[in-house]
């Protein structure tokens, strides 16, 4: 089922509204967000390394729940990616004709929801759950969440994305973290020993 979605109807002025500003901001500001919105989540990827290299102190079954979260956000982007297929959402770039800081995507690049903002929050959300058994979930976990809501309101502001395509793209990379990290972190021990026994030891114990 396709639904194609007209985004312009839903939000289509605010989005105007924020290109408009990215226009007239200073541009060291929107160089600085543009780099942000296209290599931002690198930030992701070292936060997963730091949380899984400190997991192998505490044992082996965080270590094992650490190293399933960037498995955990490709699942998250596959399931955006999906919604992205059904809706179809032509970027807004292409249906407002608006002048923005990154180049317009193709027209078969469909908008919503934000597959940015899916990942961004997936490993947040991943990462959160995770640090708490550190012991570290305020520090790390509000420095994860600042980073997804600031890749989020970048796509917006280079004119990637409507607003609710990032909102969406947000609590689908969430929801999807969450519940399968619950699950995970119910008995991560068990597959722990399994892993172990075998040359994946080093990834779980220092």
């Amino acid at each position: 089922m396709i639904l194609a979605l007209s985004g312009s109807s839903v939000d289509g002025s605010l989005y105007v509204d924020v290109v408009d500003l990215a226009r007239r901001s200073p541009v060291w500001w929107d160089d600085m967000v543009t780099v942000w919105s296209a290599y931002g989540l690198g930030v992701f990827a070292l936060l997963m390394t730091a949380v899984w290299w400190r997991s192998r102190r505490v044992g082996a079954g965080t270590a094992v729940a650490a190293l399933a979260v960037p498995f955990v956000v490709v699942l998250a982007y596959a399931v955006n990616s999906l919604l992205k297929l059904l809706v179809r959402e032509v970027r807004p770039c292409r249906t407002l004709h608006v002048v923005t800081l990154e180049a317009c995507p193709a027209r078969t690049d469909w908008s919503f929801p934000s597959n940015h903002a899916a990942i961004a929050a997936a490993a947040a959300v991943a990462l959160l759950l995770v640090a708490r058994r550190l012991g570290v979930s305020r520090r790390l976990g509000a420095l994860a969440c600042l980073a997804a809501v600031a890749m989020a309101a970048s796509r917006v502001w280079v004119g990637a994305h409507y607003p609710h395509d990032v909102a969406v793209g947000l609590l689908s990379g969430a929801l999807v973290a969450y519940v399968v990290m619950r699950a995970l972190l119910r008995r991560p021990e068990t597959l722990a020993r399994r892993l172990a026994a075998t040359r994946l030891r080093p990834l779980l114990v220092s």
